[in-house]
């Protein structure tokens, strides 16, 4: 019999979100999730699951049933021949980025964070950055399903074609992912470039960049015309670093999060601190080689509030210029660095920021300085405003103020998506009150 633990608080990375579940469950076999799930329909409760609990929304919050995959985290099957590996739901990229490795493998991209579970990596749509390269969810090629009723769902391209385009991108309510195929590609080393440059320039040469470099993005500061232009390719040349740009790197968030806290009482800081970071830490050029995901990944040293949005590419430039003169015209609106750009290609996944066009994903950022909260309203309404203006779609995993009219309006494929949920999950058990807002 599979026990659950009471009193259990559960918060996001940036403890920006959290919930109190009745009953909270870490199942280690198919049969004890069946367990649960029986358990909620007798109780007519519903059921939330968990991976990392990074996510900047409250995507994975509920007050009823919490099931937490990490005790199903096996790697079960490597194919060499295939370039391919089957793994348990529950998994972090980080543990398996190690596992590939040992087989000479890597996942072709990756997010800035793997401390995240595979099943919840693929539900939310992360994405990293590189116009030949898909949102995460597009290499996967097969999945199973537990669903509502207690049945398993082998989806893939040739089996359960709807249900896998659909669960591909599921936002974890479909069913509990057991497992997740991915296409993996033969290990490779990356060399990252960063460079300074200006906004004009970038937005003026964006298909130069984009063809110049396979995982190219760029980080912009607002309030300034400073950009640091990233470039991240495969080599065949030996590991660097920099050690003391690491160190400079680390002593500089240090300082920042006192600034960002002084910037709290007087917010015209913000767009010198903007400045001085800039000059301190991105305005020389910096090279580094390592291994890809070591490159891919970076740590997250703040506490923070995102938004996210993927716009098709060829609005990159107007819409980022019109956040700007936002910026400029409203002197009272702050907004921390970087507004980060990344660039991904298009693809038939039914919920898909990046369905059916190459976008561009355009990240804003408020920290919190030592947990303190920094108005962003108007910052994040007008952001919001120009998204929307443009074509946007907002990152899942992202809080956001959507409903499901707007949603219908931007996803072409929502109603066969609702069509799914409905079938594998007649009777709700898998929404929690973000979930309502979407299909409500």
């Amino acid at each position: 019999m599979v026990h659950g633990q009471g009193g259990f608080k559960f918060q996001n990375w940036a403890k920006t979100y959290g919930s109190s579940p009745e009953l909270y469950f870490q199942p280690t076999s198919v049969e004890e999730i069946r367990e649960i799930l029986d358990m909620a329909r007798q109780r007519d409760k519903r059921v939330k699951v968990v991976g990392g609990g990074h996510s900047p929304s409250d995507i994975a919050c509920t007050d009823d049933f919490m099931i937490q995959m990490g005790k199903m985290n096996r790697v079960l099957k490597v194919d060499k021949e295939k370039q391919q590996v089957t793994v348990e739901g529950g998994i972090f990229l980080s543990d398996l980025n190690i596992e590939l490795s040992k087989h000479g493998l890597a996942l072709a991209n990756l997010g800035a964070v793997s401390e995240v579970a595979a099943a919840g990596v693929i539900g939310t749509g992360t994405h990293n950055t590189g116009i030949k390269h898909g949102i995460l969810p597009t290499q996967v090629v097969a999945l199973t399903l537990l669903t509502a009723s207690g049945e398993i769902l082998e989806c893939s391209e040739s089996i359960n074609a709807d249900i896998f385009q659909a669960a591909r991108l599921h936002l974890g309510c479909l069913g509990v992912v057991l497992t997740v195929t991915f296409q993996c590609v033969p290990q490779f080393h990356l060399h990252e470039v960063a460079f300074p440059s200006t906004l004009t320039e970038v937005l003026d040469h964006l298909n130069d960049h984009l063809q110049r470099s396979q995982y190219f993005r760029f980080l912009w500061f607002p309030h300034s015309e400073n950009v640091s232009v990233i470039y991240q390719d495969p080599t065949n040349k030996s590991p660097s670093s920099s050690a003391s740009w690491w160190w400079d790197y680390a002593v500089g968030y240090y300082l920042l999060e006192f600034l960002l806290w002084i910037s709290t009482f007087v917010p015209s800081l913000v767009c010198w601190i903007n400045r001085f970071f800039f000059w301190l830490l991105f305005s020389s050029r910096v090279e580094n080689i390592a291994i890809s995901y070591k490159i891919f990944n970076y740590e997250c040293r703040f506490k923070q509030h995102v938004q996210d949005w993927a716009i098709p590419i060829e609005k990159t430039k107007e819409a980022l210029l019109e956040l700007k003169a936002a910026l400029e015209n409203n002197p009272k609106m702050v907004a921390h660095y970087p507004v980060e750009v990344r660039f991904a290609r298009g693809d038939e996944i039914w919920l898909s920021p990046c369905f059916q066009r190459d976008s561009c994903y355009m990240n804003i950022i408020m920290y919190r300085p030592y947990g303190k909260n920094v108005p962003r309203l108007n910052y994040w309404l007008t952001y919001e405003g120009i998204m929307k203006k443009h074509g946007g779609r907002p990152h899942w995993a992202k809080a956001h103020s959507c409903t499901r009219k707007d949603l219908e309006k931007m996803y072409p494929a929502f109603p066969k998506f609702c069509s799914i949920r409905e079938k594998l999950d007649p009777t709700g058990m898998f929404l929690n009150t973000y979930l309502e807002k979407v299909f409500y």
